[in-house]
């Protein structure tokens, strides 16, 4: 069981050993969110292997010097930027704003890939017009997901497209499941490092600064994702993710907190044993490994000693300090656009956070307030999520300005 079983042997392939060896033909890549973190860093993966990899497209936001130097050095066919799109330093003949580039760079004619690494629900459409258009997705955009992943799993498996999980914990448990079947897998296991504050008295936590909640203490990522690895919110949503992903009942996703950040992600298989990702954290390797399925290949990231490392703990989190973990389960069991409202007021609380007009305290509870008002209408669809994606956020600017 994984992630692209539907679509791993139309595009993989199986033949036997008598098969003649054909020359690699290099894939084409287009990079939904190129500036960011996971973005530039997809980049580098692409580098460091010119003959496996072309860029056809890619679509950023508004960092126009970064995305002027990615044009220059991948020469790609379509460059998409989320505004306008009449920028002197973007020096491309083909560049196109808003919504309607980033539609067009995921579903270019010559992209064999789309990596998703944009962030927040303006992913959602595209990665599913790119599995319509019999695109193979490596996806690392969460919100996809957790807001639409009982839209976007089945439109994969009908169209026998792989998405290939990037987040490390995911890619974790893709590496670790191998070949098994649902059937046989007892538990998926999600480790987190508990952020910057796991062993901070919970009477301090309302005092927190901006810049203590950036410090994450293993891994370098975006302001977002960082906050919500202090709360432990992204491990929320990455319990969310999981299910969908695998097919495993949320009764069957636990979470460990491991400082060390080594192990990735483990699943325990129905006889008891265990199997777990180890390496160093470093992003590059779930995302070389989405783009490389079915092999490991060489690569630019760092060896992993456990003698260097010596001692990896576990433990439970702690419910009283990471009462997210709790609330987007309960979020995820209530299904329809409940993850979506989730998604969106904690996107919004953790804003005013950064802005200094919420406490770090404040984040989950305000999260809260707006998720248990929530009624959803009707059965889930684009249309349902974007409109539970808009009250959301809107109730939760209003909680922060009462």
């Amino acid at each position: 069981m994984t992630p692209s079983t539907p679509g791993r042997d139309r595009r993989e392939g199986r033949g036997g050993s008598e098969a003649p060896t054909l020359p690699r033909r290099s894939v084409g890549l287009a990079i939904l969110g190129s500036t960011g973190s996971i973005g530039t860093q997809t980049l580098e993966v692409v580098s460091h292997h010119p003959d496996r990899f072309h860029v056809v497209a890619l679509a950023a936001g508004q960092n126009v010097p970064l995305l002027a130097e990615q044009i220059h050095r991948y020469q790609p066919d379509l460059v998409a930027i989320n505004g306008d799109a009449e920028h002197p330093d973007l020096q491309h003949p083909r560049v196109l704003p808003g919504p309607e580039g980033l539609l067009a760079a995921a579903t270019h004619p010559d992209a064999d890939m789309v990596v998703v690494a944009t962030s927040g629900h303006a992913a959602i459409l595209p990665t599913l017009r790119a599995i319509q258009a019999g695109k193979t997705i490596a996806l690392a955009n969460k919100e996809t997901i957790v807001c639409a992943g009982e839209i976007i799993l089945p439109a994969a498996r009908a169209s026998g497209i792989a998405i290939r999980p990037v987040d490390s914990e995911h890619s974790a448990i893709w590496q670790s499941l191998g070949r098994s079947t649902v059937e046989e897998v007892s538990r998926l296991i999600l480790t987190a490092s508990g952020g910057p504050f796991r062993e901070t008295p919970l009477s301090n936590l309302s005092n927190v600064t901006v810049a203590q909640a950036l410090a994450h203490p293993t891994w370098a990522m975006g302001g977002k994702v960082t906050i919500d690895s202090a709360t432990l919110m992204n491990k929320g949503l990455e319990v969310i993710e999981a299910h969908w992903l695998f097919g495993v009942p949320y009764d069957n996703i636990d979470v460990v907190i491991h400082p060390e950040s080594i192990v990735h992600s483990l699943v325990e298989f129905a006889d008891g044993s265990q199997i777990a990702q180890l390496s160093l954290p470093d992003m590059r390797l779930p995302i070389q490994y989405a783009l490389t399925y079915p092999k490991h290949a060489p690569g630019p990231c760092h060896r992993l000693s456990l003698a260097e490392i010596g001692i990896l703990r576990f433990s439970k989190p702690d419910p009283a300090r990471f009462p997210a973990l709790a609330l987007a389960r309960d979020a995820g069991l209530a299904g329809s656009t409940y993850p979506t409202v989730l998604s969106a007021a904690d996107e919004i609380a953790v804003e005013a956070f950064m802005a200094g007009r919420l406490p770090f305290s404040g984040i989950v509870p305000l999260v809260s307030r707006v998720l248990h008002r929530h009624r959803p209408e009707g059965s889930l669809s684009l249309e349902s999520i974007a409109t539970a994606d808009c009250w959301a956020r809107e109730q939760a600017k209003t909680e922060v300005a009462s």
